[in-house]
């Protein structure tokens, strides 16, 4: 069984109606059986096609995994619930995003929109930095394929107290890597009371590669990912969260290159990382995390010098764990049945105030979020590779919000969170439309 991802063109929608259920049925067109899609994103759009990238399951073992709901499977929400103002804030992982394409390094930007809403749903992309977390209090740490089926109207979050976290990594063949994993586990647990359920050493190690897509998003591919589902099946029932550590391949050239480059150069791990973790997230319904070991010891004695400040938290670094462990240590719980996700104090599409991305990217969360009429803040200084108008697509009047910066997109979700048109704020304001009908 493993993972892979391929590039996918698909017919323009006209005047992109129904897009979203149109490029459901052209992948599911073209995907042998057997293949199941994990990952999505619209690349680039032009006049007649859209240039899409689809991470996908396949391998004998896919067809004893049950029946799964596909990822394209959407419920639009009947009410949104204002008694709250909760905000999802995304950064797609592998794009080379000016804030939040290294490490964590979208944090500062995650503190500062937690002040204007009284929850802030992100994933780990956000404000993973190696062996540091800064999230702020009130944020929910979500893995991404969760967060989008939240926001499809799929699946709900319960917030909890904490979790019991199983840790799975790669039986290192230099024993002071693996021996470092397992002391970030117990310095996790002596210090802020991290609750690991077990640690799993895999043996033969889990296969990871990455790689760069032809639109330069990263990716990558896993193999060797029946060894972990057979480790979660083992264990089903005492975890509720599940932290993997595995070598990802990358050649040493382009490593060390990726830190002289002083940003740009896209993370080429967080492609694949992505790819693991949705693919855990979907079939198990738990959160689910990704970090990388160290190579060999040629790695880890690299002269990196003085780098760029948003790598500076890789190279400072040791084993790459604590943020994974500090953001699974209370993330939310999945829930899909229908029946439970009309519980109280579980959150669902019906609870999202606001959805804040980077100007250009479509995906899933992008199409879910304009079927629910959930507004959405796009940020232009956010910049990175995604070729596509958003003003392109078939917003309702006054839910696309094209921002400069994330000190604007702070404005705009406390206009809406005071129900105010945040076109109101500005000058000149244009005169009420007015409509004559005669009906002689």
């Amino acid at each position: 069984m493993h993972l892979t991802e391929r590039q996918i063109t698909i017919p323009v929608s006209p005047g992109h109606l129904n897009m979203l259920g149109n490029i459901q049925s052209a992948i599911e067109r073209g995907l042998k059986e057997g293949s199941v899609p994990v990952r999505f994103a619209v690349t680039r759009t032009d006049e007649t096609h859209y240039q899409c990238e689809l991470g996908f399951l396949e391998g004998p073992e896919v067809q004893g995994v049950g029946e799964l709901n596909s990822i394209f499977s959407f419920n639009r929400r009947k009410i949104e619930r204002t008694d709250t103002f909760n905000a999802a804030f995304l950064v797609p992982t592998g794009i080379g995003a000016e804030i939040g394409g290294h490490a964590g390094d979208a944090t500062p930007a995650a503190r500062v929109l937690a002040q204007a809403c009284d929850r802030l749903i992100t994933h780990p992309n956000v404000v993973n930095a190696s062996d540091l977390n800064e999230m702020p209090e009130n944020a929910l740490y979500v893995e991404g394929s969760a967060l989008t089926r939240v926001l499809m109207g799929t699946a709900a979050l319960q917030p909890v107290r904490s979790n019991r976290v199983l840790v799975i990594m790669d039986d290192h063949e230099i024993e002071i890597f693996a021996n470092d994993t397992v002391n970030a586990v117990n310095a996790a647990r002596a210090t802020y009371g991290f609750d690991c359920a077990k640690i799993v050493k895999l043996n033969p190690q889990l296969r990871m590669t990455a790689e760069f897509m032809k639109s330069g998003r990263a990716a990558g591919e896993v193999k060797g990912l029946e060894r972990v589902l057979s480790v979660l099946n083992e264990n089903a029932g005492t975890f509720d969260a599940v932290a993997i550590a595995s070598v990802i391949d990358l050649d040493q050239e382009t490593h060390e290159q990726y830190f002289h480059l002083d940003g740009e150069m896209i993370n080429p791990w967080g492609g694949v990382e992505a790819m693991l973790t949705h693919a855990i997230s979907m079939l198990y319904e738990v959160p689910a995390a990704h970090s990388p070991m160290l190579e060999n010891n040629e790695v880890a004695n690299f002269n990196l010098g003085l780098v760029e400040p948003r790598l500076a938290a890789e190279a400072v670094s040791l084993t790459f764990v604590q943020c994974m462990f500090k953001g699974l240590h209370r993330s939310p719980r999945i829930i899909t049945d229908p029946e439970t996700m009309r519980e109280a104090g579980l959150l669902t599409a019906a609870d999202i105030s606001c959805l804040v991305i980077p100007d250009k990217c479509v995906g899933l969360p992008t199409l879910a979020a304009l079927k629910q009429g959930i507004p959405v803040i796009a940020v232009r200084e956010n910049d990175n590779l995604m070729e596509n108008d958003l003003h392109a697509l078939p917003w309702a009047p006054g839910q696309l919000h094209i921002v400069e910066n994330y000190w604007e997109a702070v404005g705009v979700m406390t206009a809406l969170k005071a129900g105010i048109t945040p076109s109101s704020l500005r000058r000149p304001i244009a005169s009420a439309n007015v409509e004559n009908r005669n009906f002689d």
